[in-house]
């Protein structure tokens, strides 16, 4: 029997639901387990709050009613109701509050072999229903998970965010592939020549085309594998087109600067020179030889005496632009949407594709031997009462998402003034606040009021390391600590169970922003001017007043408050959940794949999809769609790197043909033929 626990995270808003077999323990740390639960596989879910106890409450079985008992010095709430050093029994559809976090309960039966049932809000758990009551493992299956109710999706024919916002749908039958072809574990190669649709064999195949793509076919082309054995499927040109996309929506163009480092080079498997030292040298002979230094001490000092360098985004992309053209990335690539993927009877794989707007007698099937899969995000995370808001009033230009295209608001803003609600807290909404700054110069009667669930007064800590706050904000040079990029941590993550790896992606992670002078300084005066301010609430709902402005329910310590506006941004973030994606919603289904507990793709240490192995097939996967795994800064260039290299490292121990390990003089010869823009 499986508990489902429901929460959105006070800190990004983010949606969370995960399943954990009973007894379940709930706190802060839960270090140290009390004497009458150690001989127990106890189940742990941590809570990073310092209004939670260490060891806060236990949910477990007693007299066969499924039960709470708080453990705590501060008590839980259950459906608004104190319970403090005492048990009392759970409905499914109990709401627990324990500190900040408002948890959901919903109750999980094994009725039938592995068919799974969710109880009904109000029902009492039976235990006569349920076949194993013996849980060996801390599992926290995220196959039982529900995928987020509100997600926009990449629209299959532009890959750009669709106009609306949908629900996620799990893969759905069509007349191609063939029901036949979807319901087969095993596909033969030759009945697919015979039902008439293209088919092509090839010895390397990358699903994706983006920049986990490029990252992996840079480096087994510079291993050694010629391009005519390389096919990519993908829907995108240029290897960065829907990153740039959504770098441009959420106002990054092309001077403005991303956040990554100076080695994280994705045109360059050596990291040397990084974009540092490539903007250094342009601009010494350019005469601009005070900025040149500055870059170079920045790199030298970073983080402690000057900011973090970050480069410029279209630097980035003229670069990968520069190494696509050199290792003949546009001969490989194939246009086409994935479909669906099944292992073959000889030891391969057959990858469905449809080619957007085309007859279906275009569509074909892709056999590969070796296949790299890196979608990326799968959906853009939407805030359900926004959804509501936009489905009910039809409204997208007052409602935004931040990687939408909004360029409407800016414009708006300059020359009419206005009041703008952001939600979520991090990178993407530092960036709008600084957008909007920028607007202000224009015309000053612009006004901020940022939503966030709860202050933060102290940094996540993990040992003796704590991240700086400020003005509510929790600062860091990038999305992860640096040592999870090829330090101890990385290490530590590596050799750590699922379990462990789940507690210490908890306590590396969060929701951060980068620590820079110039914007910090934005935040400090928008707040001492007054055309910034925080309100700390959670938002009921958003309708629309008799003005036609969104207008948001917002509760507060202090009571309701209602904010009308001309506009609401939502920064919370893109989906990383597989089952946002049909093509992996069905592999995951199909396979019996397993999950971490994060809910990503489980890949091994060197990125392979081990139970996806047919004979000597192979297939690896990269990006966030493997959270929880080996991993922690997946979706970083130089984490794509990282997953390129172990993957690549791998072929050759599965002695995959035409490629060989980089020795010393192999790799310094290839540096050259990098540096000289020669073919590998």
């Amino acid at each position: 029997m499986e508990i489902i626990l429901t929460w959105e995270d006070p800190g990004n808003q983010e949606l969370q639901n995960q399943s954990f077999p009973l007894p379940l323990g709930i706190g802060r740390e839960i270090s140290r387990i009390p004497d009458s639960y150690e001989n127990q596989s106890l189940s742990k879910v941590v809570f990073k709050s310092r209004e939670i106890s260490g060891f806060h409450a236990v949910i477990y079985f007693v007299n066969d009613h499924l039960t709470i008992k708080d453990l705590s010095t501060n008590g839980t709430r259950i459906n608004g109701n104190l319970l403090h050093q005492s048990s009392q029994p759970l409905k499914s559809g109990d709401t627990l509050l324990i500190g900040p976090f408002q948890i959901t309960v919903s109750l999980m039966n094994q009725v039938s072999g592995t068919e799974i049932v969710e109880l009904p809000p109000g029902a009492l758990y039976s235990p006569t229903e349920v076949i194993d009551l013996s849980p060996q493992t801390i599992k926290q299956t995220a196959k039982l998970d529900q995928p987020s109710t509100t997600t926009i999706a990449f629209n299959p024919e532009t890959d750009e965010p669709q106009p609306t916002t949908i629900p996620s749908q799990p893969a759905q039958l069509s007349s191609f592939p063939s029901k036949e072809f979807m319901s087969s574990e095993f596909v033969d190669v030759e009945s697919l020549y015979a039902k008439g649709n293209p088919v092509k064999e090839q010895e390397y195949v990358a699903l994706g085309g983006g920049i986990g793509s490029f990252a992996w076919v840079d480096h087994i082309r510079i291993y050694g594998v010629k391009s005519d054995k390389i096919t990519v499927l993908g829907l995108e040109q240029k290897p960065y087109g829907r990153y740039q996309r959504l770098c441009q929506n959420s106002q990054i163009p092309p001077h403005e600067r991303l956040r990554s480092g100076s080695d994280s080079c994705p045109d360059n498997l050596w990291g040397w020179p990084g974009y540092a030292w490539r903007e250094a040298y342009r601009e010494f002979f350019s005469g601009e030889v005070g900025s040149a230094l500055k870059h170079l001490w920045q790199v030298f000092a970073e983080p402690v005496l000057a900011d973090t360098y970050t480069p410029m985004s279209g630097r980035v992309f003229e670069s990968i632009d520069r190494e696509a053209e050199r290792i003949g990335w546009s001969s490989m690539l194939k246009y086409g949407r994935i479909k669906a993927i099944r292992k073959t009877t000889d030891g391969r794989y057959a990858i469905a594709y449809s080619v957007p707007k085309a007859s279906e007698r275009t569509h074909g099937y892709l056999i590969g031997r070796y296949v790299h899969i890196a979608t990326g995000y799968p959906a853009i995370r939407f805030l359900p009462d926004l959804q509501k808001y936009r489905e009910d009033t039809g409204d997208f230009k007052s409602v935004v998402n931040a990687y939408e295209e909004h360029s409407h608001v800016y414009k708006h803003l300059e020359r009419h003034g206005g009041t703008v609600i952001i939600r979520g807290r991090g990178i993407v909404s530092s960036r709008i606040i600084q957008r909007i700054s920028e607007a202000r110069r224009k015309n000053s009667k612009i006004t901020v009021i940022h939503v966030m669930r709860t202050p933060v007064k102290e940094g996540h800590k993990f040992g003796i390391a704590r991240r700086k706050v400020e003005n509510h904000w929790e600062f860091q040079p990038y999305n992860w600590p640096k040592a999870t990029w090829g330090g101890d941590m990385r290490s530590m993550l590596e050799a750590a169970s699922p379990a462990r790896r789940y507690e210490l992606l908890k306590d590396w992670g969060g929701t951060t922003t980068a620590d820079r002078t110039d914007w910090r300084l934005i935040i400090q005066e928008g707040l001492d001017a007054g055309w910034y301010s925080i309100e700390f609430g959670q938002v009921e709902k958003v309708e629309r007043n008799s003005q036609g402005k969104p207008l948001s329910f917002i509760r507060t310590r202090k009571g309701l408050l209602e904010v009308a506006a001309d506009f609401i941004i939502d920064s919370t973030g893109l989906e990383a959940k597989p089952q946002d994606n049909p093509l992996f919603a069905d592999l995951v289904d199909h396979y019996n794949l397993a999950l971490s507990p994060y809910g990503g793709l489980q890949a091994a240490n060197n990125f392979e999809m081990k139970e996806m192995r047919n004979n000597r097939g192979r297939m690896y996967v990269a990006g966030v769609l493997t959270l929880g795994g080996p991993y922690a800064a997946i979706d970083t260039f130089l984490g794509l790197q990282y997953a390129a290299q172990r993957a690549a490292d791998a072929l050759v121990v599965a002695k995959a043909p035409g490629i060989a390990y980089l020795d010393g003089l192999g790799s310094l010869w290839q540096w050259i033929k990098w540096a000289t823009n020669q073919q590998p």
